[in-house]
C-alpha cells in the first residue's frame, strides 16, 4: 500500500522555519522549568534529572501521538489547531503552580515526588508541541524519493531551534523577562505562528485563530494591568528567585530568601546582630584566633546578604575582604536592600569560586576562606572535592583556617563525605553543630573547621567548647558507615543528601 502524501502541502523553507521556531520553544519552557520550580523544591541533580526526563518524554509521546495524526488528518488547518493547543498547554504551567503544594504533600519517596510535581505540570506542554514536527513533515513531502533530504532538514532545523532556544533563555530571557512573563510570551508566539499558518488558507477558520489572538492580546493588557504575571521574587536571576521581607517582631531586620532558603538577616542598624547560629560560631572562631580587632585577610566563597562580611568590616577594621558571588543580583540586593554600602571596603567578585581560586596568584595567601556557597540542598559539587580542597590549601596562611557551614540530617553521610574528604588535605578538622548533638536532627547546619595547625587549645576555651564536637566523637562518627571521597570524577553529593530531602518533605 502507497503512503498517502497530502496536497495540503508546506514549502520546504517553511517547514524549517516553523518547526525551529517549535523546537525554540521547547527549549524555553524546558529551561525555564528549573528556574520555576527551584522556589518549590530546591535545584538539584534530581531536578534538573526530572525536567529533562519529562520533557524527553513529552516530546516523545508527542512525537507519536503527531504521526499517528498527521497520517490522517495533516493539514495547515490542524497544524494550526495544534499550535494553539500548545500555547494553551504552555498557559496552564502557569495555573499548574497553584496547587504544586498537594503533590508536595503526598508522602512519597523524594525521586517519585519530584518527578511527579515536573510530570503534572510540564509534561502536557512538550507533549503537544512534540506532535508539530511529525504534522509538519508530513505536510511537506511531496516526492518520496526525496524523504530523506527533506526529513533531515527538518530535523537539523529542530535541533539549531532547539540550539537557540537554550543559548537565548541561558543567556538572556531569564534574566530579562523573568520566568512567568517567559511563559506567557512562548504562549503568545505560539498562537501567532498558528495564526500566520490558518491566514495562508481560504476559510472562515482563520477568523477563528484571528479571534483567539485578539482574546490573547486583550488578556495580557489586563494581565498587565492587574499583574497576574509578576514574579514573586523581588529580582529574579538565572541563580536565584530573590526575595527580601520584613521581619514581623523587628522592622530593623531584614530577611533575604534565595529560592526556598531562608538565607540571611541582616539588621539594618547593627551589623554585628549575628541571627544564625553559624554565624555566631564564626564570630567566635573569628574573635578567638583573630583577636583584639587586628585586621585580617579574608576570602568569602559566597556573599548571600553579606552579614558576615560587613561584621568582620565593622569588628576588624583595615581588613582585607574579598567575596565571591556568582550572582551579581545578590550582590545588587545586597546595595539595594541589606544595608551593604556602597562605599564598603569589601571587594566583590561575580564569577564561580573555583575558576576564581584557580586563577589566583601562587603568592595570594588568607588568614581566614569562609565557604558559604551551599544554598540550601543545592551544593555546588565543585567546591566539595579533594582536588577544591587542595586549592583552598595553597591559599591559606601556614597558620590559616577554612571554615565552610554545610547541612546535613540524621544519617550524615554528606557530613562525613566531607569530613573525610578534608582530612585528606588538611592535618586537622573540626566539627561544631549549631543545634543538638551529631545525628539527632533531621536538618542540621553544621560548622567545619579545617587547618594545618593544631586549633586545640583555642577550641578548648569557654566560648567554643560547648559548640565543637571532642574529636574521638568525631572519629567514631565518621567509622559508623565506610568512608567516602569526594572528588572531581565521583562527588554524589545529592544521593548523600536525599535522606534529608525525604525528612524535610522537599
Amino acid at each position: 500500500m502507497q503512503p498517502t502524501i497530502t496536497t495540503d502541502r508546506l514549502q520546504p523553507f517553511w517547514a524549517i522555519v516553523i518547526v525551529f521556531l517549535s523546537n525554540f520553544c521547547i527549549l524555553v519552557i524546558e529551561l525555564i522549568a528549573g528556574r520555576m520550580m527551584a522556589p518549590i523544591v530546591g535545584v538539584s541533580l534530581y531536578t534538573w534529572t526530572s525536567i529533562i526526563g519529562v520533557v524527553l518524554a513529552g516530546i516523545s509521546l508527542g512525537n507519536y501521538l503527531g504521526g499517528k495524526i498527521a497520517d490522517r488528518w495533516a493539514s495547515r488547518n490542524v497544524l494550526a489547531l495544534f499550535f494553539a493547543l500548545s500555547a494553551l498547554g504552555s498557559m496552564t504551567i502557569l495555573a499548574s503552580l497553584a496547587w504544586v503544594g498537594a503533590l508536595q504533600a503526598l508522602d512519597l519517596p523524594i525521586i517519585a515526588s519530584v518527578v511527579l510535581i515536573f510530570t503534572a505540570v510540564f509534561l502536557l506542554p512538550a507533549t503537544i508541541l512534540g506532535t508539530i514536527s511529525p504534522i509538519v513533515v508530513k505536510l511537506t513531502l511531496n516526492d518520496l524519493s526525496q524523504t530523506g533530504d527533506i526529513v533531515g532538514k527538518i530535523y537539523a532545523a529542530g535541533a539549531l531551534g532547539s540550539i537557540a532556544g537554550t543559548f537565548a533563555t541561558g543567556f538572556f530571557l531569564i534574566s530579562t523577562f523573568g520566568t512567568r512573563h517567559i511563559v506567557w510570551g512562548v504562549a503568545g508566539t505560539l498562537l501567532l505562528i498558528g495564526l500566520i499558518i490558518s491566514l495562508s488558507r481560504p476559510g472562515r477558520r482563520r477568523y477563528t485563530y484571528l479571534g483567539l489572538f485578539l482574546a490573547f492580546l486583550a488578556l495580557s493588557g489586563l494581565a498587565w494591568q492587574q499583574g497576574w504575571l509578576n514574579s514573586q521574587c523581588l529580582r529574579e536571576t538565572n541563580y536565584f528567585c530573590i526575595k527580601v521581607r520584613l521581619d514581623d517582631e523587628n522592622e530593623d531586620l531584614r530577611i533575604l530568601t534565595l529560592d526556598r532558603l531562608v538565607h540571611s538577616y541582616v539588621d539594618l542598624t547593627d551589623p554585628t546582630h549575628l541571627r544564625y547560629g553559624y554565624e555566631q560560631i564564626y564570630a567566635n572562631v573569628l574573635a578567638t584566633v583573630f583577636p583584639d580587632q587586628m585586621p585580617v585577610s579574608v576570602l568569602f566563597i559566597g556573599g548571600g546578604g553579606y552579614t558576615f562580611p560587613h561584621y568582620i568590616e565593622v569588628v576588624h577594621p583595615g581588613s582585607q575582604i574579598e567575596v565571591i558571588e556568582i550572582d551579581p543580583g545578590v550582590t545588587a540586593v545586597a546595595h539595594d536592600q541589606l544595608g551593604l554600602p556602597l562605599d564598603t571596603t569589601i571587594t566583590t567578585f561575580n564569577e564561580d569560586a573555583r575558576h576564581f581560586i584557580t586563577n589566583l596568584p601562587p603568592t595570594t595567601h588568607y588568614d581566614l576562606i569562609v565557604g558559604d556557597a551551599f544554598n540550601d540542598f543545592s551544593v555546588p559539587y565543585h567546591l566539595t572535592t579533594l582536588e577544591f580542597n587542595r586549592l583552598i590549601a595553597t591559599h591559606l596562611k601556614p597558620d590559616g583556617v577554612y571554615m565552610v557551614n554545610i547541612i546535613d540530617g540524621k544519617q550524615g553521610d554528606f557530613l562525613r563525605a566531607y569530613v573525610n574528604t578534608l582530612q585528606q588535605t588538611f592535618s586537622h578538622v573540626y566539627v561544631a553543630a549549631t543545634v543538638g548533638e551529631l545525628g539527632t536532627v533531621s536538618r542540621q547546619t553544621y560548622v567545619v573547621l579545617a587547618t594545618q595547625g593544631s586549633l586545640d587549645t583555642i577550641i578548648s576555651t569557654a566560648s567554643l567548647v560547648q559548640t565543637f564536637v571532642p574529636e574521638a566523637e568525631v572519629t567514631a562518627y565518621l567509622q559508623a558507615s565506610p568512608p567516602i571521597l569526594l572528588t572531581d570524577d565521583y562527588v554524589p553529593v545529592d544521593n548523600l543528601l536525599a535522606p534529608v530531602f525525604a525528612d524535610s518533605g522537599l
